[in-house]
């Protein structure tokens, strides 16, 4: 396991856990193999293949939006079957013409390669790849830009007729070069109808869709003087799909290799934003989502000694499968593309893992999961207004995600996860309809024990939203969206009733207003980053005596368009959302999860609903 910490870490390390067999110095890098040659990688590639458990059919797939795929390649050919092979049009062909595709399906399967082809390890892969050819080979005429919603519908479309039982994963790292995402278009329109299954064609019978995309790739430059700095590059087309996961890059590579760079040194360091990354951060506030809402490994750059020359070097970056058997079997892959096809591999993994939850779910589990490194925490740590930390979000999303993270719940750190149906409003009045509250298992006993010491409490919230065409959609979030819901969490000294009043105009009696009482500022960002977007995701921290009396979280709605249509089967429709809840402790000595456990059997109530299992 790859660790990266200064040496007073590494001795705490050693003392506080008696588990560690052996250390040494890392020396793993994309440049040892891409240094040897292609029979020597081809060779490589065979030595892992034979150490791989392959899945069945049966299993969910990543399917990548691309230039197509080799499926020849050892690596690839054993979880890319001929016939999920696909193209947009039939004389395209279904081959790789570009490479970046077939490094985009062996990103997606196997994430990145240099660890993999340096141990002896049995590796088990849970889930399939299956490739659409959406972008036109060499000769053929080029898509139109205004026919890119319509060209990624239909490549939804193709392996879903092929294979429609089969969960999947669409994974696309393909934007429209220089043009910002500032607001919806037609593409990222046309992304939010395909996952909230309302795209044409698409009936009550259609499954929801989970898309992960890429930010884009800032402008390449060989000379620092170009470089304008991260916030110059915005978010491209259609990286604001309300409902996708959205990528950004960063990189904990550091390791500089190769014969006459021993005095360079690294663009960015440990633990930032990668190079490549764009962030949103000019776009107008409260009219666009927080994107990218994860960042993953990106790879890094190098500068010259003299400060004046940046460029690419394959020791800075990940290795992934080639097109070229014959030359480059294996290829070095950096950029947005590598970090999103990794994040599309994180959520075709959940969905096997559990393959009970829904698209909204395995999207929330992936931004829970996520944390800050130590720079992009110091970068909150210095900004105490809650306004200027909304513009650190849209660069580094909700941080790094973590698949173990996702998927175990620890003594110390213990995920309470709901799936729910909800109907936002009702005809008469246009009223709103429904509101759900749930009592959380807080350990009161524990939190007394753990008094004046810190403890966080995060909340994620997922579900999508029905895309409404038109200029003023492009304008108001609240008439872009079919729905909106937020969260809300009962303050300290508040009654029960009194909270059920603030959040809930149903609860309160006549013409009276919301009462009011104030809330502390622990949360990170606050109720007001949640102005747009179909994921909002925040955490509180502060002493643990102050959750106590604060058990009850409510799930509201807000307005939408289907609120202010005349039709009944608009306004009274139902909808789903996805929620996870984590309390964590510093302190692992601290047993959370037995108290809250036997508090939540028999599962948690939803007031006013079913109960909904844990």
């Amino acid at each position: 396991m790859p660790v990266y910490a200064d040496r007073a870490a590494i001795e705490l390390m050693m003392f506080a856990t008696g588990i560690l067999l052996e250390l040494r110095r890392a020396t793993d890098s994309p440049a040892v193999y891409l240094d040897e040659t292609a029979d020597k990688q081809a060779l490589r590639a065979e030595e892992l293949a034979g150490r791989i458990e392959w899945p069945g059919a049966d299993v969910p797939s990543v399917c990548v939006l691309d230039t197509g795929v080799n499926r020849a390649h050892v690596l690839l050919e054993p979880v890319l079957a001929g016939e999920d092979l696909h193209a947009i049009e039939g004389d395209w062909g279904t081959d790789d013409h570009h490479d970046h595709g077939t490094a985009m399906a062996g990103m997606a399967a196997h994430g990145d390669l240099t660890a993999a082809l340096g141990d002896k390890e049995k590796r088990v892969l849970i889930h399939r790849i299956e490739s659409v050819k959406m972008l036109p080979p060499d000769g053929a005429d080029p898509n139109d830009p205004s026919s890119y919603g319509s060209i990624t519908q239909a490549a939804v479309s193709l392996p879903e007729i092929r294979q429609p039982e089969r969960k999947r994963v669409f994974c696309m790292a393909v934007t429209n070069d220089g043009v910002s995402g500032a607001r919806p278009s037609t593409w990222s329109s046309a992304i939010d109808q395909a996952a909230a299954a309302s795209m044409p064609g698409d009936d009550e019978n259609s499954p929801r869709r989970l898309f992960v995309v890429s930010i884009g790739n800032t402008a390449a430059f060989m000379q620092m003087a170009d470089w304008r700095g991260y916030d110059a590059y915005p978010a491209e087309d259609p990286a604001q799909a309300w409902n996708a996961i959205t990528v950004g890059g960063y990189t904990d590579l550091d390791q500089i290799k190769g014969k006459g760079y021993e005095d360079w040194s690294c663009f960015a360091a440990v633990g930032e934003l990668s190079p490549y990354s764009r962030t949103s951060v000019g776009w107008a506030p409260r009219r666009g989502p927080i994107k990218p809402e994860l960042v993953l490994e990106a790879g890094n750059r190098a500068i010259s000694p003299s400060r004046r020359e940046v460029i690419t070097l394959d020791s800075l970056g990940l290795l992934t499968t080639g097109r070229e058997l014959d030359r480059f079997p294996l290829v070095a892959f950096q950029a947005t593309s590598a970090a999103t096809a990794e994040a599309a591999r994180m959520a075709a993994r959940l969905s096997a893992t559990f393959p009970d939850r829904w698209p909204e779910t395995i999207r929330a589990l992936m931004i829970h999961s996520a944390e800050y490194t130590a720079p992009m925490s110091a970068a909150f740590a210095a900004e105490p207004q809650l306004r200027n930390r909304y513009q650190i979000a849209r660069r580094f999303g909700y941080g790094v995600p973590d698949f173990d993270r996702a998927a175990a719940s620890a003594r110390d750190h213990l995920a309470l996860i709901a799936q729910a149906e909800i109907q936002p409003y009702r005809l008469k009045g246009r009223r709103y309809k429904e509101c759900h509250y749930y009592r959380l298992p807080l350990p009161d006993a524990v939190l007394e024990q753990l008094g004046n010491e810190l403890v966080s409490l995060k909340i994620t919230l997922s579900y999508f939203v029905d895309p409404s065409p038109g200029f003023s959609a492009n304008v108001d979030p609240l008439r872009y969206q079919s729905f909106g819901l937020r969260f809300d969490l009962r303050r300290r000294g508040e009654t029960v009733t009194n909270f059920k009043k603030r959040v809930n105009v149903a609860e309160r009696e006549g013409a009276n207003g919301a009462p009011i009482h104030p809330d502390d500022n622990g949360w990170l960002l606050g109720p007001d980053s949640m102005s747009a977007g179909s994921l909002h995701c925040d955490t509180w921290t502060g002493p643990a005596v102050n959750l106590l009396g604060r058990d009850m979280l409510c799930i509201k709605p807000v307005g939408g368009w289907w609120r202010d249509r005349a039709a009944a089967d608009i306004v009274s429709r139902k909808t789903r959302y996805a929620m996870v809840v984590t309390l964590k402790a510093p302190r692992t000595d601290i047993d959370l999860y037995t108290p809250i456990s036997i508090r939540i059997k028999p599962p948690i109530e939803v007031e006013g609903t079913v109960p909904i299992p844990t």
